[in-house]
């Protein structure tokens, strides 16, 4: 099968290797000529046969819509678009909307898998119609990981970015889970080999995982974390899924509460502790630290 691919950054680039390696022609287009095989969406385009498949691989947002809004006037009716990227599930109705105007069919895909998935795949959750869906399935399985798991068509169009958004909220919880173990072990002085801890937990406790395997990584390259800076960026997914809850009335306390948290480490100095600290010393004359100079 033929697969036009947009965007050859980290995922992109190994998506591409990936699919390639299950005997499909990828045609990829990045805006950095030494990674790219065309110059041009428009080459890339009159370079597959129809009806065309397009991967968009390419930031949220702004970036995401110019490059749906050039695709629509170059593909013609019978091709697909698929955006692959972090885009917000509300975007995927506007573009399905918009390129199906032109007899040009939409799937949204959620991607997990990271800088791993050239070696382990990508687990992929798709929104669709199913005619769309079905005719993509061999690209899907060559991205999936090998096994029954990794792959879902989620349902109509925008359910796959919802469920990977859902998926992200529920990684931040766990992230900051494991962040908040760690400090409380590494503060204990009882405890003096916080790393083999955490490795421990790597076979026959409840809390294995992935991401806990990566933390042992982590913790293995830099077992003290004293080269990092506390400060953690959100990709935007984690306030989506909380805007969500509040627009359906679910409660997410511990998703919430993670967001917040990677907020907070963008403050050297919290003006809000300020004041905890002021009410501390009001009521009960608790010691208060001066602002450094």
């Amino acid at each position: 099968m033929q697969l036009g691919l947009i965007g050859l950054g980290k995922m992109g680039g190994n998506m591409r290797e990936r699919v390639r390696r299950a005997g499909h022609t990828v045609i990829g287009y990045d805006r950095n000529p030494d990674v790219s095989d065309v110059a041009s969406l428009a080459e890339l385009v009159d370079k597959l046969e129809a009806p065309r498949t397009v991967w968009v691989m390419v930031p949220a947002g702004a970036a995401t819509q110019s490059v749906i809004d050039e695709l629509g006037g170059l593909l013609r009716s019978g091709d697909t678009v698929v955006d692959g990227g972090n885009s917000r599930w509300t975007d995927d109705e506007k573009h399905a909307a918009e390129l199906g105007a032109r007899g040009i069919g939409f799937v949204d895909a959620g991607v997990s898998g990271g800088v791993w998935g050239l070696k382990n795949g990508y687990a992929l959750m798709v929104g669709g119609e199913k005619e769309h869906v079905d005719r993509l399935q061999p690209i899907f399985d060559a991205l999936k990981p090998e096994g029954p798991y990794g792959y879902v068509h989620a349902g109509k169009v925008g359910a796959g970015h919802f469920s990977k958004m859902v998926h992200n909220g529920i990684e931040y919880a766990m992230m900051q889970a494991y962040a908040e173990g760690w400090e409380l072990l590494e503060k204990i002085g009882s405890v003096e080999n916080v790393r083999e801890v955490f490795r421990s937990w790597q076979e026959g406790t409840v809390i294995r995982s992935w991401l806990l395997d990566l933390a042992v990584s982590a913790l293995d390259d830099d077992e003290h974390l004293d080269r990092l800076r506390g400060y953690a960026e959100d990709s935007g997914e984690g306030r989506w899924t909380v805007e969500a809850a509040i627009d359906n009335a679910v409660p997410l306390p511990a998703i919430t509460a993670s967001l917040f948290a990677r907020f907070a480490s963008r403050q050297e100095d919290s003006p809000q502790m300020k004041m905890v600290a002021a009410l501390r010393n009001q009521f009960g004359g608790h010691a208060v630290e001066s602002a450094k100079e």
